[in-house]
Parts: C-alpha cells; sequence; structure tokens
C-alpha cells in the first residue's frame, strides 16, 4: 500500500509540474541559512519575522528573471553573460561565486556531519561529513537525472519538520501575527547585521545560477519543448508553468524559514538561549526546552536539506564555470561527455569536505561566504535585470513593467544590505 500511494504521488500532474521553482527555493533553507534563522528567533524572538515577509516578493521576482532568462534563450546565465558583456566581467563573478559556494558546502556538509552525530551519540562528526560529502558527489555523478530531480523533490519534504517543530511545542499565534505584521525592532549594531544576513540567506547568487540552468536542463531532456525563441507557441504555457513554479518554490522556502525562527524564538529564545552559532547547536538546543521529538525533527531536516542544498551548490558552480568556458554541461550527460563539468562538481564537493579539516572556525567561514554572496548579488542582480531587457538576448519576452519595478527594487534593497552590511563590520 505505501508503495502504491508513493508512485500515484510521484505521478501527479502538480508534482510533476514542480521542478527547478521548487528544488531552488527548499535549496535555499540549507543548514548555513537555519543557522541564521534560528539566530535570529533565538536573539530577537518574533521581531525578525518581518523580514521574511518582506524579502519573498523580491525572490519571487528575481528568481522569475533568471528562469525567464534561461526558457527563453536555452542558455543559462554565465552564457548569456558572456554573450553580452566583458568576459572579465564575468570571470570575476563566477570565481567569487565558486569561492562562496565551496564556503558554504563546507559549511553545510560539517552541519550534516555533527546533526547526524548529535542523533547517533557518537563522538566524532567528521566520518560523518567525509561520508555525506562523497554520497552527493556520487548521486550527481551517476544518477540519471530525470530519477535524480525526482528525489530532490520528495528531499524538500524533509523541510516539513521545522514546521511540525512549531505545532510540537506551545504558541502564542495573536503575538506571532502581531510581530509580523507590526513589528517591534530596536535597530542597533547587532540587529542591523542579523537583518543582513537574512537577506543574504534568502536571496543568494548560487540559486540565479541554478535555476536558469535547471530551465535548460529540462529544455534538453524533453523532446517536445524548445527554448521560447525558437518555438513562441509553447511561452504562454511555459511562463505560467515557471510563474506558479517559482511563487510555490519561493513561498515553500519562506514559510519554512519563518517556522525555523518562530519555533527557535519561543523555545530558546524564551528560556534565554540567545546566541546560536550553527544549525546543529540550535537542534541540540532544542532538546531540554521542548523535548526529544522538537530535537529528533530538527536534526533530521538539517541532513534533509544539506543533502538537497550540497549538489545545488555545487552544481550551480559547475554550470556557470563551464557556461564561461563553453564546456558541455549537463546532468544528462554521462561522465565522458562532460569530464570538465563532472570534475568542477567532484572539485566543489571534495574541496568543501577538505575545508571542514582546515583549521577554519565554521562561523567564520558561514561570514565570509555571506559576505561575497552579499557584494556579488548586486552586479549579478543588476546584470540580470539588463539581459532580462536586451532584445537581442531575449527577443520579445522582455519583462513587463510590473517585474521591472519588482527587479529593481529588489536590487535596491539588497544594495542596501551590503552598504549595511560593510558599515556594521
Amino acid at each position: 500500500m505505501p508503495f502504491k500511494l508513493f508512485r500515484r504521488l510521484t505521478d501527479n500532474a502538480t508534482l510533476k509540474s514542480l521542478g527547478p521553482g521548487l528544488i531552488t527555493g527548499a535549496a535555499d533553507d540549507d543548514p548555513s541559512g537555519i543557522a541564521t534563522y534560528s539566530q535570529a528567533g533565538a536573539q530577537f524572538g518574533f521581531n525578525t519575522l518581518w523580514t521574511l515577509v518582506l524579502t519573498y516578493p523580491f525572490m519571487v521576482g528575481i528568481q522569475l528573471v533568471s528562469a525567464r532568462i534561461g526558457r527563453v534563450t536555452g542558455r543559462g546565465l554565465a552564457a548569456n553573460i558572456r554573450r553580452a558583456y566583458s568576459p572579465w566581467l564575468l570571470y570575476v563573478i563566477v570565481a567569487l561565486l565558486l569561492i562562496a559556494n565551496v564556503i558554504n558546502i563546507a559549511a553545510d556538509i560539517a552541519a550534516m556531519g555533527e546533526a547526524l552525530r548529535l542523533v547517533t551519540g557518537t563522538a566524532s562528526s567528521e566520518p560523518y561529513a567525509l561520508g555525506f560529502g562523497v554520497l552527493c558527489l556520487v548521486l550527481q555523478v551517476f544518477l540519471p537525472y530525470a530519477k535524480y530531480v525526482r528525489y530532490l523533490k520528495w528531499l524538500t519534504l524533509g523541510l516539513l519538520a521545522y514546521v511540525a517543530t512549531a505545532f510540537a511545542v506551545h504558541m502564542p499565534w495573536i503575538e506571532v501575527f502581531a510581530r509580523t505584521v507590526w513589528p517591534h525592532f530596536t535597530f542597533t549594531k547587532e540587529s542591523v547585521a542579523l537583518i543582513v544576513a537574512v537577506f543574504g540567506t534568502t536571496i543568494s547568487p548560487y540559486l540565479f545560477f541554478w535555476q536558469a540552468s535547471q530551465e535548460v536542463e529540462e529544455i534538453r531532456n524533453d523532446h517536445h519543448t524548445r527554448a521560447l525563441r525558437t518555438r513562441p507557441r509553447d511561452a504562454v504555457a511555459q511562463l505560467r508553468r515557471i510563474k506558479s513554479d517559482t511563487l510555490i518554490g519561493m513561498g515553500f522556502s519562506n514559510i519554512v524559514a519563518f517556522f525555523i525562527m518562530l519555533t527557535t524564538a519561543v523555545t530558546l529564545g524564551a528560556h534565554g538561549i540567545t546566541d546560536i552559532q550553527s544549525s546543529s547547536q540550535a537542534a541540540e538546543a532544542l532538546r531540554p526546552v521542548a523535548g526529544d521529538f522538537a530535537f529528533l525533527a530538527f536534526a533530521l531536516g538539517i541532513i534533509g536539506t544539506g543533502m538537497l542544498a550540497v549538489p545545488v551548490l555545487a552544481g550551480s558552480a559547475a554550470y556557470a564555470v563551464t557556461e564561461s568556458f563553453r564546456w558541455r554541461n549537463g546532468l544528462d550527460l554521462k561522465v565522458v561527455e562532460a569530464r570538465e563539468f563532472y570534475g568542477l562538481i567532484a572539485l566543489a564537493t571534495l574541496g568543501g569536505v577538505l575545508l571542514d579539516f582546515a583549521p577554519i572556525h565554521p562561523i567564520e567561514a558561514l561570514m565570509l561566504s555571506a559576505q561575497i554572496n552579499g557584494v556579488i548579488s548586486v552586479p549579478i542582480m543588476t546584470v540580470m535585470m539588463m539581459l532580462a531587457h536586451n532584445r537581442k538576448i531575449m527577443g520579445e519576452y522582455t519583462l513587463s513593467t510590473r517585474h521591472t519595478i519588482i527587479g529593481w527594487v529588489g536590487v535596491a534593497v539588497m544594495l542596501v544590505a551590503v552598504i549595511a552590511m560593510f558599515a556594521t563590520l
């Protein structure tokens, strides 16, 4: 019976229509993001919930631009930047993206290993971290693309552990709603830095590259579809699908982040535990104040999100580099057909694993990754907006006025966040 139910769910037309947007949104709630949201909830209680409401339209807007560029042109984001702008601009952006992704992979794999150590009660997390790194790499290299994406969709369900945890503890819902729509917040150096961290966590450059490239993968793997510039009759259906996929994916991402903040606020923050420096520390701190169920759900959720996020981080870096140098790429190709692409995935993943054994503090690594992401997000978003208005690239599928306004306001918000970040360093 369970197998029949699983088959019915995976064959569901709605689930099949969801793909790049859903996976991109879920990957945004990676272990390093969980640490940021946990710190926000523990340190400031319900007073940072409004940030996730604010960032949602900008997340949707910029990811729609990314997906649109990929579906309309049949090329990834880096390939389109290479066509329209100086190669040196592209190389600098891609180099910074690669550095930030490797650091982020290291932080996520370390968090996964630590979470499993907490669950099993063993002494060391390093063997688990190494195992998770190798597993993520093997799945990307040897699992066919169609099955790979199917399993990634199911890994997104692991994020529901955080929603379940919130309902396992007492929650003052009226106060939660009031603080979400009418926040009480004191703008100090610490609070501004944390708001910037939340913005940088929700709107990250690797997500732009991943979603655009996944739209290209969808075209390659469906013989009945083409890039919209070469098959305009598909435009209405495909753009509608992209919109619903992105709205649901980003909504799912922010809802989960909201519940992480909520859970840590009502448990850790309410009990005076306000200094959370990692996702695994948040899970461990939950046990004495919220019980074993909350601890276990939180810890297993870290592992599930890491399994989802590491391939996205490594894959987005590989897409960006290979597109920059016009090398073959794609998860649908065999290793011998795209050696550089899979080599870069291996380099990013194993580089992240090796970084876990280096004498680098994980929080310092996360801060460096967040700073790089924050800095490069502004020029990348600017270039994306200009690409989306370039008729030589997009043809008749340039952005509407509404999407243009949302996109540029998102750029402005991230620019203010970056300025605030440097002002509070």
